[in-house]
């Protein structure tokens, strides 16, 4: 058993290389505590929230709300999304402004998971996940790294190389706090400041020969990253990848870049055998992310990085698809100007599982219900022990407007992107379309096993969750014939 205490209130922050920034935290920190459990063991962390109370709203349930509320979810990890668990639909609110005024305690929420014996080593990540407030808590840097201690920590090349979190936050600061998600706007009219382990530009030092293990997450809302290390004469520092959102990979690779969308995480080992600077850039970020210093007393003999890793993930067969006719499909799809107001653009998932319009034999491109998310409607029964084939589209021609998917619960195997077979596969929970690819399509096979109960997939751009991008999902016992 882990226990841990979340204290979740506004807190003043020192973020070097910003300043002082004042935010809701995890225990008054950027990022939260990390948190490393093994598979079989329970994790249990109480959260209390010290947030004031929330506003009064008016809007939509698809329109930004109760920015003091928020619950956990535990991203990337196979437990249950039900009950006291990984549940998203359960809500954590603060004292409302009569409970404070009579000098009521500040509420407690406990979230207990228990870790399957046979769960995956590997690097996954914990975050609010209440619709309508995801967006602005996450940009404040209410996030956390979870480490599953396992197989992959054995490899003796890996046991030996230092255990190191780069947790990259994206974070909305104005005149240093996170400004209210109050407009459809409000994303890109504040420049992003990213920080590693809640510093900017923060400087990692790596003597030569030596080999260093990087848990890279991206806790990002609104950006995903192409993450290169290279010196100011453009020579490489190479990532060599060991694990992708969790699993490990059937061998090690070497991208370049090593791309990583909004909620996605890397296993990488890195080595430099020669002195000099190197930093970590993501394309399209102005500075870099972190400086890498190679320096010191060289490390003789030199590491190793490893050849053989352990099993990950077994890969699914397509023969095992339950029923091959009915694939399930997904669209992304954006329609501007379909609200009054301060969120003028429908964000919907549709496809063929979509929320039905409120005016089905109307124009379907200014439907005020059509493809968004209704708390009310299950968009998805899926029966556990069946393997099934999905397949995620966009249509979005704006370049700004990634929209990565997110299946709660079951990992997903990635088998195909734009129509083209990967070999191998690759086991992914958060998958990226970018924007500005009108025709971009992932297809990938999902087995649902082990736990039941209602949980979501959505747009992993977290402005889009908020205004509704997202669907109901329920896992289910297998149907008795």
């Amino acid at each position: 058993m882990l226990e841990q205490h979340l204290d979740v209130r506004f807190t003043d922050v020192q973020v070097p290389g910003y300043g002082r920034v004042t935010t809701r935290t995890y225990n008054a920190m950027i990022p939260g505590p990390t948190l490393r459990v093994r598979a079989g063991d329970t994790l249990r962390l109480t959260q209390v929230n010290g947030l004031p109370p929330n506003p009064p709203h008016t809007g939509g349930h698809n329109t930004p709300h109760h920015p003091n509320s928020f619950n956990l979810h535990t991203h990337g990890m196979h437990v249950s999304p039900c009950g006291h668990a990984d549940n998203v639909l359960r809500a954590f609110p603060p004292r409302t402004a009569e409970q404070a005024a009579a000098g009521e305690p500040e509420p407690r929420y406990v979230t207990t998971v228990h870790v399957p014996a046979g769960h995956p080593a590997g690097t996954y990540w914990y975050h609010p996940h209440l619709h309508g407030s995801i967006a602005e808590q996450i940009v404040g840097g209410m996030t956390g790294v979870i480490i599953v201690e396992g197989d992959i920590d054995e490899v003796p090349e890996i046991r030996a190389a230092a255990d190191i979190v780069v947790c990259i936050n994206e974070l909305k600061l104005q005149d240093g706090r996170v400004p209210a998600f109050t407009s459809g706007g409000w994303v890109n009219g504040i420049p992003s400041t990213f920080t590693v382990n809640g510093t900017v530009n923060p400087t990692l030092r790596l003597r030569p020969g030596e080999v260093q293990r990087w848990r890279l997450v991206a806790a990002t809302a609104f950006t995903a990253l192409r993450l290169k290390a290279v010196s100011p004469d453009r020579a490489v520092l190479p990532l060599h990848q060991i694990a992708q959102d969790g699993v490990t990979l059937p061998r090690t690779v070497t991208p370049n870049p090593l791309e990583l969308t909004m909620g996605n995480r890397a296993d990488v080992l890195v080595q430099s055998h020669t002195p000099g600077r190197y930093e970590l850039r993501s394309a399209g970020t102005p500075s870099p992310l972190m400086t890498i210093e190679v320096a010191g007393d060289p490390v003789e003999p030199p590491m190793r990085i490893p050849d053989l890793l352990p099993p990950g993930r077994p890969f699914l067969d397509e023969k095992d698809i339950a029923n091959p006719d009915a694939d399930r499909e997904v669209l992304f799809h954006a329609d501007q100007g379909v609200f009054t107001g301060a969120f003028p653009n429908a964000f919907r998932a549709l496809g063929t599982h979509a929320t039905p319009a409120a005016d089905p034999s109307g124009d379907l491109t200014r439907d005020p219900a059509y493809g968004l998310f209704d708390p009310s409607y299950t968009n998805h029964t899926l029966q556990l022990g069946t393997v099934e084939r999905w397949t995620v589209r966009t249509d979005e021609t704006m370049h700004e407007r990634g929209h990565p998917f997110h299946l709660h619960t079951n990992q997903v195997l990635l088998t195909h992107r734009n129509g083209k077979r990967l070999d191998p596969p690759v086991w992914h929970d958060t998958i990226d379309l970018p924007g500005g690819t009108p025709a971009a399509s992932v297809t990938f096979l999902a087995s649902y096993e082990d736990f039941t109960g209602r949980t979501i997939a959505h747009c992993h751009q977290l402005h889009h969750e908020d205004l509704g991008m997202m669907q109901t999902v329920d896992y289910v016992e297998p149907s008795r014939r």
